[in-house]
């Protein structure tokens, strides 16, 4: 008999994946991660981590599984908290949820499984998986989740061939409203349960304080750039190859505080990030203002006014070599090669017509449509069909 590991964080989708997985006939143990305790940053009482684990362990209770909490806090904390607020200080956007899958869930918590005998790891995560030999050895694909709208295989975009040989998505078939019906069907009390938003088990944190805890607030301006701003409109040179072209294309805007207006005061450029609009506070605009850049070093913040300002969009990115990362590491494209490819840079976008070019530095990812907001720290993931082939952290 099969012995799985289910990492259940006491909402429905990870209920129903230990649910499933018994009904297969798998042996199944319970565990449940605590990654933080800081009450302090926490909003309260909005899903505090002692909720949660009480109610996986009353699911656990119910499928009769065995079942308990190992603390990874420690970890979490050097991998994931400290590597958010580097990232914000150095003014770029971290994906701690790609990271915490990364790191923790498919590593730290997965070696803790594997110590206890698990054949497999089992997650809540809306994708699926599936292998196929490909000359003479197995080759583990990640695809994405029969629900469109709840796919989450982005989030696992960093996963590698010897993590995915050694974990299950029973979810991935199902959309959520089936999950809900089979968590009532069973009676588990995770069935009605709100989806937690927030920090992958950090729960709801505010993110201006939770940074403050280290990176101090000090005073500095917000600055409007006007839409005739001289570097939106100038004429492109002619290339003499395409990377040189790649390389014009992907190069952001950069500003000097006399390129606008100051229009207001900010408590901290670190605090905010590109294509954010809440929480500048500055009125009399005909549209909202949206922040464009942050200059950390300067400590200004600078705005274009409305969502289709020329300062958001671009549609070239790159990424080093270093942060490059193939799930399919039998397709992964040397130097001079191109792909064809859908990609896409947040979570919920829709997948976008693209294309890969490696060159000797690193790869170009070249949209065939203008993206908005393309913002350093975060991570580009890139597909053909559904499977979701790479990842790499934009530079």
């Amino acid at each position: 008999m099969k012995r799985v590991v289910v990492g259940l964080s006491g909402g429905v989708d990870s209920s129903v994946t230990a649910y499933l997985l018994k009904e297969q006939g798998y042996e199944v143990i319970g565990l449940f991660m605590k990654n933080w305790h800081d009450d302090s940053v926490t909003i309260s009482n909005e899903c505090p981590w002692l909720e949660d684990s009480n109610d996986a362990m009353i699911v656990a209770e119910k499928l009769g599984i065995p079942f308990q909490v190992v603390d990874l806090s420690e970890q979490y904390k050097k991998r994931i908290v400290d590597y958010m607020f580097d990232e914000y200080e150095k003014g770029r956007t971290p994906n701690p949820d790609i990271l915490c899958n990364r790191e923790i869930k498919f590593d730290v918590f997965m070696k803790i499984a594997l110590q206890l005998g698990a054949d497999f790891v089992a997650t809540g995560h809306y994708c699926k998986k599936s292998e196929e030999e490909i000359d003479g050895k197995i080759v583990y694909k990640l695809l994405a989740g029969k629900d469109s709208n709840k796919d989450q295989s982005y989030f696992l975009c960093q996963l590698s061939q010897e993590q995915l040989a050694k974990s299950l998505f029973p979810i991935g078939e199902l959309t959520k409203p089936e999950v809900r019906k089979i968590a009532k069907n069973a009676d588990l009390i995770t069935a009605e349960k709100k989806d937690s938003q927030g920090l992958c088990f950090i729960g709801k944190v505010r993110l201006p304080e939770f940074l403050q805890q280290k990176l101090q607030p000090k005073t500095g301006e917000i600055v409007q750039i006007p839409e005739d701003f001289s570097e939106f409109h100038k004429s492109i040179p002619t290339f003499q190859n395409k990377e040189a072209e790649l390389i014009y294309f992907s190069q952001k805007y950069s500003y000097k505080k006399t390129d606008g207006k100051v229009v207001g005061k900010h408590q901290g450029a670190h605090y905010f990030t590109k294509g954010q609009r809440k929480g500048l506070a500055v009125g009399g605009t005909k549209e909202p203002l949206f922040v464009i850049e942050t200059d950390v070093i300067e400590n200004i913040i600078f705005t274009g006014e409305g969502k289709n300002h020329s300062g958001l969009y671009r549609n070239v990115l790159f990424v080093t070599n270093d942060e490059i990362h193939w799930i399919r590491q039998d397709l992964a494209l040397k130097s001079g090669e191109i792909m064809e490819v859908k990609a896409r840079i947040r979570y919920r976008q829709s997948l976008e017509i693209a294309t890969l070019y490696k060159v000797e530095k690193g790869l170009f990812v070249e949209f065939e449509n203008q993206q908005s907001a393309i913002q350093e720290g975060q991570f580009v993931a890139w597909y053909q069909q559904d499977e979701l082939l790479g990842s790499g952290v934009i530079s």
